[in-house]
């Protein structure tokens, strides 16, 4: 049994009653108690004839032909119904509402439904770890252990994105080099250049599928902000957060 409606005003409320029989003594007991308050009475019920049927308001036939318990005795088949009938309604009041996505995250904050429609990068980001462009490879490794993101910005002198070196770049570069040309190495020679970038204000979800639903993942993104570089994104993050 749902209630549903303003709590303030017994008048508005509508209770969907659900009974395979009809005929459950707890849930009859109570029904003069719902007619005296004015509240209307759903019910679905395998029985139109039984008395639950006879005094609701509405009726919703959720009768079967056999229950799929080989007795049948257990509701099994009878069940099905009755969720498949109460989906529908759901599904119809919020269709007359006009329920949108950001109503039913509101109702659902904490469920992974809810988290793709409300977390948002700037939730999960990290703090923007930035080097110059003529940063040596060593401050490049020092920047990246301080940080432990796996990568860090390469930035001008007013912070806009000019390029990312994470642990894989810094890798490939070294082992192409040969060590008696390591002190030439600077951020710019080994940074991916113009990286795929996200916003604070961009969904995690939208990061995550920006991350993922492409021929070579990446797991860490550059966040841009005003023109400005102002984070990091793991996909570890994200993962973590339930997403």
């Amino acid at each position: 049994m749902h209630f549903t409606g303003d709590s303030a005003s017994s008048q508005n409320d509508v209770v969907i009653a659900l009974s395979n029989s009809g005929e459950t003594e707890e849930l009859l007991s109570i029904l003069p108690t719902f007619k005296q308050r004015g509240v209307s009475i759903i019910s679905i019920a395998g029985n139109l004839e039984s008395t639950l049927a006879r005094q609701a308001d509405a009726v919703l036939d959720a009768s079967v032909d056999k229950e799929a318990c080989p007795l049948n005795l257990a509701p099994t088949a009878s069940t099905t119904v009755a969720l498949a009938i109460g989906d529908a309604l759901a599904m119809a009041l919020m269709e007359a509402k006009g329920l949108s996505s950001e109503d039913f995250a509101a109702n659902h904050p904490a469920g992974r439904l809810g988290k793709r429609l409300t977390l948002r990068v700037a939730d999960l980001m990290h703090s923007s770890p930035n080097v110059d462009l003529s940063a040596g490879w060593l401050d490049v490794v020092k920047s990246i252990s301080a940080s432990s993101l796996g990568a860090v910005n390469v930035v001008d002198t007013n912070l806009n994105l000019i390029g990312i070196v994470t642990d894989g770049d810094l890798r490939r570069t070294i082992e192409r080099t040969s060590p008696d040309d390591f002190s030439t190495l600077t951020a710019q020679s080994m940074m991916t250049p113009d990286p795929i970038t996200a916003s604070p204000e961009m969904l995690a979800f939208d990061a995550l599928r920006l991350m993922e639903d492409r021929a070579s993942q990446i797991s860490v993104l550059p966040v841009v902000g005003d023109g400005r570089c102002v984070g990091l994104l793991r996909l570890h993050d994200i993962v973590r957060s339930g997403l």
